[in-house]
């Protein structure tokens, strides 16, 4: 299962509940808000200053383990 910079915070919580932790190490604190559910995982990383292949990288890690 690949996590793509398209699905919203709260696809790719439910996808892989274990990407909470390399979103909150990048500075993604409020995972369960409202805006979680229809914000980005690219736009979630342009707002906190993210570098989105970077973290791209770190979340497919997690999805693959």
């Amino acid at each position: 299962m690949t996590i793509t910079k398209d699905l919203t915070i709260s696809q790719v919580l439910e996808m892989k509940p274990e990407a909470a932790q390399v979103l909150t190490k990048n500075g993604m604190h409020c995972l369960g808000c409202f805006i979680a559910s229809g914000e980005t995982v690219e736009q979630a990383a342009e707002a906190h200053g993210i570098n989105i292949d970077t973290l791209m990288e770190e979340l497919n890690a997690v999805a693959s383990a």
